[in-house]
């Protein structure tokens, strides 16, 4: 297998809601030692997206930004948007100039086609911020289809694919209808952690890194 290099900066999303994109997102930013952005939050009643990935991480303050948006209700970002009485356009969002670290990590909420007012959708958002994707998907059944159907959305708006992360109980035969229907590299397997720490997910950051014969930061 090529080496592969994940770039300076790139867009993590889901092929739908509780698909493993925060703890991914976690292993890369750890793995990586790299900078983490949610541009918008939904739901503020528990712990947020950026607090869980700082909590597990164990990195400190210089590896994130702060959100963009941060909305009251666990909703779909257009709804929680309505009710806490906030507008969001495109044009709110804009990558940092500079960042210290060896690369940015932006998360998404949702999958890609979330609304967040009424005319855009979270695809709309990776395209504007002009983003290469990692897409992260389940491994349980059901997964083929939501995954074939994101690869899909995303050449159909000509967005770059670095490839698919797997997240849960491996399952090689999905793996492999994925990357053969999909066309597509599998950039790892997160298999069930017990427990994500920084321990956790460094360990599943290095596997993955060793099978993808991963180029490491300098």
């Amino acid at each position: 297998m090529l080496n592969f290099q994940f770039p300076k900066q790139f867009f993590v999303t889901g092929t739908d809601t509780n698909v493993g994109k925060t703890v991914t997102s976690a292993m890369l930013t750890l793995g990586l030692q790299a900078v983490y952005w949610k541009p918008i939050q939904s739901g503020l009643d528990t712990i947020t997206d950026t607090e869980y990935v700082k909590q597990v991480t164990g990195l400190d303050n210089s590896h994130f930004l702060p959100e963009r948006f941060r909305l009251t209700e666990p909703l779909s970002p257009h709804a929680s948007a309505a009710i806490d009485g906030v507008e969001i356009h495109l044009d709110d969002f804009k990558l940092p100039g500079t960042i210290e670290k060896s690369h940015l990590i932006v998360e998404g909420a949702g999958g890609l086609m979330v609304p967040f007012n009424d005319r855009h959708y979270m695809i709309d958002l990776i395209k504007y911020l002009e983003l290469p994707v990692c897409l992260v998907s389940g491994s349980a059944l059901g997964t083929i289809n939501h995954t074939l159907l994101s690869l899909a959305q995303l050449r159909r708006e000509n967005i770059p694919i670095l490839g698919v992360m797997m997240n849960g109980k491996k399952n090689p035969g999905n793996r492999t209808a994925i990357e053969h229907y999909g066309q597509v590299r599998i950039l790892g397997e997160v298999d069930h952690l017990e427990a994500i720490d920084p321990v956790t997910l460094k360990t599943a950051y290095d596997q993955n890194a060793s099978t993808l014969h991963l180029i490491k930061p300098q």
